[in-house]
């Protein structure tokens, strides 16, 4: 059986807090141990609370890259998740050079929190995908509309399949597990009533996607 994974949130919006709390009730084998709403908090909060991962808004007052740093002399062990509006590509550089082991924008899909999880638990590094986006200089699927509502890894999924993309090779431009990636395109396709790779990559010339 999965060991529990321990999560601290700090952010200094409630409101932030408390959607992140709704979507770690729903993984399985992790709970949130402890909250604050400021550095000071947080630095107290983690010289005596012991969390495997923390989830850090770098908005938050007292806070910079530096502060990742901090951290990390405090509980060596604990893995830290950036969550935040900036998605400047210093900032990015500077928060996983300091020792973050993601950073996930507030405007991503909120499937990527448990893809982040994921990632840390097999020892890698994950960016979210606008971050991916905003170093690669592309312009993201999901300003693409589409008749039948999609979520925005839906279309990532549906633009890799127009490229030719075996599940693997989805798995790993996405920064998830080949097991998730088969699992979004089997949503993909029951969502969009298609049965086919043919009919899904169809599908996508028809939304002016580009396709391999």
């Amino acid at each position: 059986m999965m060991r529990r994974t321990t999560v601290i949130l700090a952010d200094d919006h409630a409101i932030v807090r408390e959607g992140l709390k709704l979507l770690i009730s729903a993984m399985a084998n992790v709970s949130v141990v402890a909250e604050a709403a400021d550095g000071d908090r947080l630095l107290n909060l983690v010289r005596s609370v012991t969390a495997d991962i923390l989830i850090l808004d770098l908005g938050m007052p007292g806070v910079a890259a530096q502060f990742i740093s901090d951290l990390h002399s405090l509980a060596p062990r604990m893995k830290i998740v950036v969550l935040t509006a900036n998605t400047e590509p210093r900032m990015v550089r500077a928060a996983i050079e300091a020792g973050a082991s993601a950073y996930l924008t507030k405007d991503g899909d909120p499937e990527e929190l448990a893809d982040a999880f994921a990632a840390i638990r097999n020892g890698d590094t994950y960016l979210g995908q606008t971050v991916r986006f905003a170093k690669s200089g592309h312009v993201p699927v999901t300003d693409i509309l589409s008749p039948v509502p999609l979520t925005p890894r839906e279309l990532q999924t549906l633009q890799m399949v127009a490229q030719g993309m075996t599940g693997r090779e989805t798995a790993q431009r996405l920064g998830i597990s080949p097991l998730t990636a088969r699992k979004h395109r089997e949503n993909l396709m029951r969502k969009l009533n298609l049965h086919s790779t043919a009919e899904l990559t169809a599908y996508a010339v028809r939304l002016g996607m580009p396709v391999g």
